[in-house]
């Protein structure tokens, strides 16, 4: 990276389909669908990663960094730490699958209710992880490709566990690693701050072909909200999770 772009990072390209230099494929709203099955991407697990960090940069706003464009000296001064609240500290973001087989079942993969899955037996998904704190590994679900003829569609989500809105405090993205192929990136870049769910994208079985779509909603409830929006028509109940 030159040396400009880092005193001006809004430079950089901002990539909605196949990047060269990352050799990633980011869905945006323009370019929000894509074929695993054009990716040659239908053999082993799809790893499905969420990872963020919070929104450091918003703590000052633009006047910081308007500041260090009228100083640019200021550039190489360290950030004065600045006190956060308790709940921009406590955000814990959970990666959650609701899942329906071509047989007609019906279920959900998340860490509430300690709803972890298999992978090799139905319903061919599984959670490994919760990550509590926005560490770098973030969170992991994997689906067995080898059984996507047992897979009619899936509705992957984020939700916030603690009931505390803050999709507007967090940088988040959720990125889909499969067996071959590039990764398929998604940013939760919208500001909704008092959403406490967002439907992320959808896997669905079109006739043998799997197509991966942008979501990107946010709603104001839980899974119910996004059950109903997407008409997996199950029962819902409060879950907990179980003591770090």
């Amino acid at each position: 990276m030159a040396f400009w772009d880092g005193l001006f990072p809004r430079r950089a390209s901002q990539f909605e389909s196949g990047n060269s230099v990352t050799n990633a494929i980011v869905l945006s709203k323009r370019n929000a669908t894509v074929s695993l099955n054009k990716q040659g991407a239908l053999s082993g697990n799809l790893r499905v990663n969420l990872s963020w960090r919070m929104r450091t940069s918003d703590i000052g706003g633009r006047s910081r960094q308007s500041g260090r464009l009228l100083r640019p000296l200021k550039l190489f001064q360290p950030d004065v730490v600045q006190a956060h609240t308790q709940g921009m500290v406590n955000v814990d973001l959970d990666l959650g699958c609701m899942y329906e087989l071509a047989d007609g079942t019906k279920g959900v993969v998340q860490p509430l209710g300690n709803l972890i899955g298999d992978l090799n037996a139905s319903p061919y998904i599984r959670l490994s992880g919760d990550d509590r704190f926005g560490a770098p590994s973030g969170e992991t679900v994997y689906v067995n490709l080898d059984k996507r003829d047992e897979i009619k569609r899936l509705l992957f989500f984020v939700y916030i566990y603690d009931q505390t809105p803050a999709f507007d405090r967090t940088h988040a993205k959720v990125t889909l690693y499969p067996g071959n192929g590039p990764r398929i990136e998604i940013e939760l870049d919208e500001r909704a701050p008092q959403a406490r769910s967002c439907a992320v994208f959808t896997v669905e079985n079109v006739k043998g072909e799997l197509i991966v779509r942008r979501e990107v909603k946010f709603v104001y409830g839980f899974q119910s909200e996004l059950d109903r929006m997407y008409g997996f028509g199950m029962q819902w109940g409060r879950g907990y999770k179980t003591r770090a």
